[in-house]
């Protein structure tokens, strides 16, 4: 593949401007997996196998990735939408290459795997992969999610049974069942659920006359939330992750 084709399949602009980047002497390509420098490359046309390639463009490092994974660790006052209404986007978190990856239709870019609430903070999942979206989103791969819930009024067992039991939400007669659920402070309760309703956590913990005070997401299958990545930061998701998230 040539290498302005490399730069605009991974978001660095039109074939026009990845070409002028490479011209300008922008990009550089390490051609070994060597700890050597990268080389200077300043033919747009010059061929190279796409798959596993790392270059530098404006002195920062890029891998070649066929389709985009990451996750983000999402600070609260953001909103999971590319046109906000009130507070910043999460896009703007992002590196524009990440926001800018050409894709089929109108849409660019990765998307958010779901959403949280603008104050809701934890794991987010983004990709430009439209199956990966449909089978992480679907309710009939149960994928489960993890939340951590601090609530207003001490918990109560009778509270977790209901939980676990189901709960009957005002926009739903099917009872909403917790996949797992456990207090583990008098305010801390880790709620598991499987399936993603609008505003499911506070409903769910309002409907056992409790209310949530602050929400993080913190794990996505066996996916969870680094330590090490700070509110805000993104990270790319290995082939490890993802199969920790799909099982």
């Amino acid at each position: 593949m040539q290498l302005q084709d490399i730069l605009y399949s991974q978001g660095f602009g039109t074939r026009r401007v990845c070409a002028g980047l490479i011209q300008q002497g922008l990009v550089q390509v390490y051609e070994s997996n060597m700890p050597v420098p990268p080389v200077n490359c300043a033919q747009a046309a010059t061929e190279f196998i796409a798959t596993g390639l790392r270059f530098r463009v404006q002195g920062t490092d890029w891998p070649y990735h066929e389709k985009a994974y990451v996750m983000l660790h999402k600070p609260a006052g953001t909103e999971c939408s590319q046109k906000p209404s009130t507070y910043p986007s999460i896009y703007t978190l992002l590196p524009s290459p990440l926001r800018l990856r050409p894709q089929k239709g109108a849409v660019q870019g990765v998307q958010a795997v779901g959403r949280l609430d603008q104050d809701t903070t934890g794991l987010l999942l983004l990709t430009d992969d439209g199956k990966f979206i449909h089978r992480m989103s679907s309710p009939r791969h149960h994928v489960p999610k993890v939340y951590e819930v601090t609530v207003k009024h001490a918990l109560e067992p009778a509270q977790i049974a209901k939980l676990l039991a189901g709960v009957v939400l005002d926009d739903d007669p099917k009872p909403v069942r917790a996949a797992a659920c456990e207090a583990v402070s008098s305010h801390h309760l880790r709620l598991t659920l499987t399936e993603g309703k609008y505003h499911q956590v506070k409903r769910m913990v309002a409907a056992v006359s409790n209310r949530v005070e602050a929400l993080h997401r913190s794990q996505i299958g066996a996916l969870r939330l680094p330590d090490d990545l700070a509110p805000g930061q993104w990270r790319w998701l290995s082939q490890a992750d993802l199969d920790s998230i799909s099982g």
